[in-house]
């Protein structure tokens, strides 16, 4: 690894946004093994999802929920009294030595893997994303539409790879909500929800100055900015300048969108631009304060991660169906997918009363609370195994 590339990771560690480990080395350690709790061991299960919590345990990263979810999928196992042999998600290369009594995989490398297992093991795909075919036809269909709207050509940084996990599998564990699952319904495979957790959970803040902050929303995501909706809440807003939209995303990891948005991004007066933000830090807090709601008009999601994390701060969601979110009254789902849309959920949201505000607010957060929660990950998760697997194993 060069130095740059050290210092980096070095940093990111601290942060909390890496292993320490580089993307290569994880793919090229072939297994982590952990012994079961018990011993003699049950059986064994071999798990092949995100290597980092099980190679540093102590530096669980709070960038992405799937780096505590693979660490407690991996648990469960070890807690039943099964030894546990994980590998990275894009290690294809793998050959197992033992035989399995289960195979629990992400649909990366599910395919490569697990016509090399013996063949009595009970098989489980790990679906963090909505189907492949309609994800990447919905990404294309946003591209498509900016390119017609601004002229603008832009790559889908949201592409899945083809695979056909669930078709081999002999069932599936989805993280979002129905919108995820009738995406998969095709397959006919039992398929069970384990509601996506968050990294962190926020106390109520009773504090907040309703009045202060109706006007301010927040765009809140990662990469993929088209796919995320970044360009129709950027244009709707600028059609809004009575409404203030505050912007935080990797905004260096694309630059052709920052390019084509420069103006609304930088511009602009009603709009700020931050970049990343840190959920752990106190700047995240300070800015879920200024805003009464958040903007995420996606097209495609497993499960909306960081509509949960601004649920859990006390943020309204303004959200389509695809986010895959269940915002139970606490938030509003937009008929469609535009800019009118938008402007339209934003001013309605913003002409409520105080009260009606703050019953959003807290409903959000209860919703949040009761369903996206660590706890309730683990609890889903070990449900899912004692019933689903263990109990029909025979």
């Amino acid at each position: 690894m060069s130095l740059p590339s050290r210092l980096f990771n070095k940093v990111a560690r601290k942060l909390g946004l890496s292993s320490g480990f580089s993307s290569e080395e994880l793919k090229n350690r072939q297994v982590v093994s952990i012994a079961a709790n018990v011993q003699p061991a049950k059986g064994r299960v071999l798990l092949s999802y995100v290597l980092d919590p099980f190679v540093d345990p102590s530096n669980i990263s709070n960038a992405h929920t799937h780096f505590w979810e693979s660490f407690t999928i991996g648990q469960s196992f070890v807690a039943r009294g099964y030894d546990l042999d994980v590998i990275h998600f894009e290690n294809h290369s793998f050959m197992p030595a033992h035989d399995y009594d289960f195979f629990i995989s992400a649909r990366t490398n599910f395919d490569s893997i697990h016509p090399r297992l013996n063949s009595n093991c009970v098989t489980i795909v790990h679906l963090d994303t909505a189907h492949w075919l309609y994800n990447n036809a919905a990404a294309y269909k946003r591209l498509q539409e900016l390119w017609v709207r601004r002229g603008v050509a832009l790559v889908n940084a949201k592409e899945l790879g083809a695979n056909w996990a669930l078709e081999n599998a002999d069932m599936g564990t989805v993280l979002g909500n129905t919108f995820t699952l009738d995406t998969y319904g095709y397959a006919n495979k039992p398929l069970f929800r384990i509601p996506i957790s968050a990294p962190l959970t926020y106390d109520w803040d009773d504090t907040k100055n309703i009045d202060s902050c109706r006007n301010r929303y927040l765009w809140f995501g990662s990469s993929g900015f088209v796919h995320k909706g970044l360009d129709l809440a950027l244009e709707a807003f600028a059609g809004m300048p009575d409404k203030e939209l505050v912007v935080c995303g990797p905004m260096e990891q694309e630059h052709r969108f920052c390019q084509a948005y420069r103006k609304e991004l930088y511009d602009t007066p009603n709009v700020e631009t931050i970049g990343w933000v840190d959920v752990a830090g106190e700047e995240f807090m300070q800015i879920a304060r200024r805003c009464i709601g958040m903007v995420y008009p996606t097209c495609s999601e497993g499960g909306g991660g960081s509509v949960i994390t601004c649920m859990h701060a006390g943020v309204i969601p303004i959200v389509t169906e695809q986010a895959s979110v269940d915002v139970d009254g606490s938030g509003v789902v937009l008929d469609q997918a535009s800019i009118a849309s938008i402007q339209r959920a934003v001013n309605s949201l913003s002409g409520m009363s105080e009260q009606s505000l703050h019953v959003l607010r807290r409903g959000a957060w209860e919703q949040a609370r009761s369903q996206h929660t660590r706890e309730h990950f683990a609890e889903n998760f070990q449900q899912f195994v004692d019933e689903q697997l263990l109990a029909n194993k025979t």
